[in-house]
């Protein structure tokens, strides 16, 4: 059975969703602040499994696309992505029965229930990537064949753009194109599917383990105990079945710039353990590769999530300073986006690094 999500839940589900996000999907703290207005205001939040969504059901994901850089900059008003959805529902010509993430991390955890909120519309929980990436066909809907467009586009000023493409490729082109000119974040609506669909292309449980991992975290620094040890404890709980420390050190250097609606570069890491070795971890929103040299420690689909050293609050691409002290962990991607056919969508080659997908578990500790 579904639950209705309290504001109690919300701090373990931000810091969750953080960490899923690996650096990416937009700052949880924006979008916690934004849900916890719409429930101040008495609106309800009605999750439902994956297993609950039936034949007769219409769901369209929505969500927020574009550079985290800019988010931080440009502070949603707060129903810019259920306006996308009417309007998606208004061309389209049919109601959605529930909406849902397209992507399990950062600020695209909360989006969705935002809207659910605002149109008393049930989230599934389950989204397309099990974490975050960055862009619009890198989800296990464009795996299994669904079409993303129709899709809706729209700003602050309430301005929606109807794409429709020939294929999620291209899809991607034109909505980032867009996006660009509504000043480097926008708000979605996108893969409409009916429920067998869902049911057969998404991961579920995704926002259940936002719960259970911040809530780890949270408990583990309320007790004083370590809350990397508890966070690997309670990733064998779930999907992800593994996780490990891969990199204890400090920020030594960032390059970061925003273009093509992307936040790209990297960061480089000093090891404070005693080898006096750098890390290096590769960005395009999210954290792609870690690798020492040409010894490759943890990459995509595998996440590879920068934490604080002490706490292991998740630090965002956006957020990373010279001087911070961090963990570096690496956690096993979800099965869905491990087969052949995901890792042509997802993996290393897919944002042009010319390395093979070695799974976490497998390679060098």
């Amino acid at each position: 059975m579904g639950f209705m999500l309290e504001r109690k839940d919300l701090p373990d589900l931000s810091l969750g969703a953080a960490f899923l996000g690996t650096g990416g999907g937009g700052d949880t703290y924006i979008g916690r602040l934004m849900l916890e207005r719409v429930m101040e205001e008495g609106r309800r939040v009605e999750i439902v499994h994956l297993a609950e969504v039936g034949d007769g059901d219409y769901v369209i994901p929505t969500g927020m696309m574009g550079a985290p850089t800019c988010l931080i900059e440009k502070i949603p008003r707060g129903d810019e992505t259920a306006l996308s959805l009417r309007r998606l529902e208004a061309f389209l010509g049919v109601r959605a029965t529930c909406t849902m993430p397209a992507e399990a991390g950062g600020m695209n955890s909360t989006v969705p229930l935002i809207v659910g909120a605002r149109l008393g519309l049930p989230v599934v929980d389950a989204d397309g990537m099990g974490r975050a990436f960055p862009n619009m066909y890198q989800v296990t809907f464009h795996v299994h064949g669904v079409p993303g467009t129709p899709m809706a586009i729209t700003d602050e000023h309430g301005d929606t753009v109807i794409v429709t493409a020939c294929d999620n490729f291209k899809m991607e082109w034109i909505s980032r194109g867009i996006t660009i000119r509504m000043g480097g974040c926008a708000h979605t609506a996108e893969y409409p599917m009916d429920g067998p669909t869902v049911r057969r292309a998404a991961i579920g449980g995704t926002l259940g383990v936002c719960l259970a991992l911040g809530k780890a975290i949270r408990e583990a620094n309320e007790q004083h105990r370590d809350p990397f040890d508890r966070l690997v404890g309670a990733l064998r709980e779930t999907p992800y079945r593994h996780g490990r420390v891969l990199w204890t050190g400090k920020v030594v250097e960032v390059y970061r710039r925003t273009t093509e609606g992307f936040a790209r570069g990297w960061v480089q890491l000093r090891d404070t353990e005693g080898s006096g070795e750098t890390l290096e971890v590769l960005i395009q929103n999210e954290n792609l590769v870690a690798r020492v040299g040409t010894r490759v420690l943890c990459s995509v689909p595998d996440l590879v999530c920068i934490l604080d050293r002490e706490t292991a609050e998740p630090i965002t691409t956006e957020a990373l300073r010279y001087g911070q002290q961090v963990k570096v962990i690496g956690v096993a991607a979800p099965p869905l986006l491990r087969t052949p056919e995901a890792l042509e969508v997802f993996g290393p080659r897919a944002f042009g690094i010319d390395l093979d997908f070695v799974p976490l578990e497998e390679s060098e500790p």
